[in-house]
């Protein structure tokens, strides 16, 4: 099948796209929006390669399954359209990103303007059926997102990766400690504990500094 995915990722995951798992997902999730209503809309599923390339990726943000309301998710982990209310988690992102940096807290919670600069907010699953949370796990997401976070440890230096909960904190099991900088901290939930006051933000952009590379503006 012709993935529609930018260029540059398309070349790196060749290799992904032609396995069995990854057909078999494919048709599960074509039959999937044929049938019910699923988001984000088909063409936003690989938005978060859209925005920012293999290249220019710096900075990887790990989410777990895309909002499941109708017209919230849009392709990147955390991120909704504009126009939406800012969910919860999001709610104490921007809180944490002003407390650590000061950036005042956005009126939209579309962060493409993260993605653009190189940060991949990347969810494991990147589809879910309408208000049915988890509904496209273990169909081939994670098997394809496992390989996206594997590839981008062994041909790129210097990624900050941010895993935010135990389910990105095992995700990231497969990332070369060595060769790039993982932050974790509890998920920014307000359901869980203790994300506030964990300074992921200024860390990172310290971190890409001492390496050269320019900083995000959170």
């Amino acid at each position: 099948m012709d993935v529609k995915i930018a260029a540059s990722w398309k070349k790196q995951l060749a290799d992904e796209f032609e396995k069995a798992y990854f057909e078999k997902l494919i048709t599960f999730v074509k039959e999937e929006y044929a049938t019910q209503t699923v988001y984000p809309q088909g063409n936003k599923i690989f938005n978060a390669f859209e925005k920012c390339s293999f290249e220019d990726t710096k900075v990887v943000i790990l989410g777990q399954d895309p909002y499941h309301g109708a017209g919230q998710a849009n392709g990147l982990a955390f991120s909704v359209a504009d126009g939406i209310k800012v969910p919860p988690s999001l709610v104490n992102i921007f809180k944490e990103v002003k407390s650590d940096i000061g950036t005042d807290i956005p009126k939209s919670g579309n962060l493409e303007r993260w993605a653009e600069q190189g940060v991949l907010l990347l969810n494991a699953t990147l589809t879910v059926r309408d208000a049915t949370p988890g509904s496209h796990q273990k169909k081939g997401w994670e098997q394809f997102t496992d390989a996206v976070i594997k590839k981008i440890s062994e041909e790129k230096n210097n990624v900050v990766f941010m895993l935010w909960g135990a389910y990105a904190q095992k995700k990231g099991a497969v990332i070369d400690v060595t060769k790039h900088f993982v932050l974790n901290a509890p998920h920014p939930s307000p359901l869980a504990q203790g994300f506030l006051g964990t300074k992921h933000f200024s860390k990172a952009n310290e971190y890409l500094q001492e390496k050269g590379l320019k900083e995000i503006i959170f």
